[in-house]
């Protein structure tokens, strides 16, 4: 297929729409009694998207953060992989 520069047109009008629909999510902690506050003042903004989780879920989201923060310094060789049969065994 010959790249044309109607293709190059299209493609790079993707990735502008790519970048112009980046989102961000943020996980914030926030006392109880301010809590009700926040969340007011963000549904005021009309691009903010505002979904509380439980800490049941906050805690779980944490944890995957951690084991892939881990899984990163073990492929860089500056934390040593544990044996599967040890993790395994541990469940």
């Amino acid at each position: 297929m010959e790249l044309t520069k109607k293709h190059v047109l299209e493609v790079l009008k993707g990735v502008r729409q790519l970048e112009i629909n980046k989102l961000m999510k943020l996980l914030i902690e926030i006392n109880d009694n301010k809590a009700a506050f926040i969340l007011e003042l963000l549904k005021n903004f009309s691009f903010v998207k505002v979904k509380p989780i439980t800490s049941e879920k906050a805690l779980l989201i944490e944890e995957l953060k951690e084991a892939v923060e881990n899984v990163h310094l073990v492929k860089q060789g500056k934390l040593k992989a544990r044996p599967l049969n040890e993790l395994l065994n541990e469940l």
